[in-house]
């Protein structure tokens, strides 16, 4: 038996990890008040995997849920202090191969005020207010037309 592979990112309400075995079977996913236990049968090799998690902080786990896919067994761990960051996902700050950060949903939420919006509404609304080409300052020449730049300019004739 070995652990599967998982990544994990952490949000306001809860905590997310994602353990990465396609065509998983047998799955099994306990929730415990300081702990989570996966087991399954997966991959193309129909291997055994198991991974025992003493976890950073409580969670709820009469709220906390998974969902099988194809590709992977996705778990939400929610958490018993709302808005209490977690800076890793296990108690002790040992570093497990088979762990990593999910940097494709991780996002830096305790100083955001504005969690609903998106990153890319954030960076729109960012943009919007660093004002548009009506305030760029006036270049000399830069509009003119006629006006011929160093690439328009003849050379002259060498004999």
């Amino acid at each position: 038996m070995q652990p599967a592979t998982a990544k994990w990112y952490d949000r306001r309400e809860a905590v997310f990890i994602e353990f990465c075995i396609e065509d998983s079977k047998e799955v099994q996913v306990k929730f415990d008040k300081t702990k989570l236990d996966f087991s399954c049968v997966g991959g193309t090799d129909s291997m055994k995997h198991h991974n025992e998690v003493d976890l950073f902080d409580a969670i709820d786990y009469n709220e906390s849920k998974h969902k099988r896919t194809d590709r992977s067994v996705f778990c939400c761990l929610k958490k018993v202090e709302p808005g209490k960051s977690w800076p890793r996902l296990t108690k002790d700050k040992a570093k497990l191969n088979w762990l990593s950060v999910d940097f494709n949903n991780w996002k830096d939420w305790e100083d955001d005020s504005d969690e609903e919006l998106s990153s890319f509404d954030r960076f729109s609304e960012m943009m919007n207010n660093m004002g548009g080409e009506e305030d760029l300052p006036d270049v000399d020449g830069a509009e003119e037309e006629g006006s011929m730049d160093s690439d328009d300019e003849k050379m002259p004739d060498l004999e």
